[in-house]
């Protein structure tokens, strides 16, 4: 493991234990996600601040909110990143607002709103709304029963780009159809082909790329998980490099967080932790500089480390709610 990553490593898990000390009831799946947040930033979670963010989400929203439900965490971990975090949660509510006039409140429109009122200005907010919406609609048209809240985080992403709504979706169908028989759960496969349409190159490129990541880490007895793990994977085979390194890089990583406490029986597991360490991975790698500016096979560094993380925060979303229904 290179200087670079092993730091990264040890602020990973710093900052998951910060987390998990101030907030100690929270999801075992999102205390590492909010970590990267942190990490990603090379930024060392504060207690204080948290706590600070805390109480300024509790004033500016109700009890009912979906900004204090399983994504809350998320949201103070964004905020705690901004020297302005009563401005973040303001703009985010505002887009929130503008959201819900074109989807029902789920638990995945705040992520949506967050990640959008940081990459447009005020401005933007309705037509972003509205062109995210139609987006959706075309996904939906594409597959009604596969198209549930989580795609409208990714919808938000996709509603950034500069190609035609109907382009965006075609590509993206393409990609699904290519990957489809691959795995066993196509609502991922359908999460990893948006993923992959935020990309530059041909759908059979990337796809190919793909999947010779995932043979790989098959071959190398790290197998990757085929749920909601799926679309960081497509973030990582979009980087650039050969995938001899980056397998090398993944095993030794994973290999690192099974050493530490917090991923025994109890915690998060094998595949969710290699999927952690394809995080890292992911941030190493964008975070050289330079890999400032990618190549054509793979999305601009922010966009591609916004995409991993909004996957894994789905994923995060996802696994809480289904443990919640389980204990319920």
């Amino acid at each position: 493991m290179n200087a670079n990553l092993a730091q990264l490593c040890r602020q990973f898990i710093e900052n998951r234990d910060i987390i998990k000390s101030t907030f100690a009831w929270e999801s075992s799946y999102i205390y590492p996600v909010c970590a990267a947040i942190f990490t990603d930033q090379r930024v060392t979670a504060e207690r204080e601040k948290l706590l600070a963010c805390r109480e300024i989400l509790k004033s500016r929203t109700g009890v009912f909110s979906n900004f204090r439900g399983n994504p809350r965490l998320t949201m103070i971990s964004k905020m705690a990143l901004s020297e302005d975090p009563n401005g973040k949660l303001g703009r985010a509510l505002e887009l929130y607002a503008a959201l819900k006039k074109h989807f029902m409140a789920s638990e995945y429109l705040p992520v949506a709103s967050m990640v959008l009122s940081e990459l447009t200005d005020p401005g933007q907010y309705a037509a972003i709304s509205a062109r995210t919406r139609h987006i959706y609609e075309l996904m939906k048209a594409e597959h009604p029963f596969l198209t549930s809240g989580e795609d409208s985080v990714f919808a938000s992403l996709l509603s950034l780009s500069s190609l035609e709504d109907e382009s965006i979706v075609s590509h993206m169908e393409v990609c699904y159809q290519l990957l489809k028989p691959q795995f066993f759960s196509h609502n991922a496969v359908q999460s990893l082909s948006h993923v992959l349409a935020l990309c530059a190159g041909s759908a059979e490129e990337k796809c190919s790329r793909t999947l010779e990541l995932f043979a790989e880490l098959k071959a190398r007895n790290c197998p990757y998980g085929t749920g909601y793990e799926l679309p960081t994977l497509g973030v990582l085979a979009m980087l650039p490099g050969d995938h001899e390194t980056m397998v090398q890089e993944l095993i030794e990583t994973d290999a690192w967080l099974g050493t530490q406490r917090g991923y025994g029986v109890f915690g998060p597991g094998r595949r969710q932790r290699l999927m952690h360490a394809g995080m890292l991975v992911t941030s190493d790698r964008l975070g050289q500089e330079n890999n400032a500016v990618m190549g054509s096979a793979a999305m601009s560094a922010a966009v591609s480390m916004i995409a991993a993380q909004q996957a894994a925060i789905c994923a995060a979303i996802a696994a809480t709610s289904a443990a919640q229904a389980a204990s319920n």
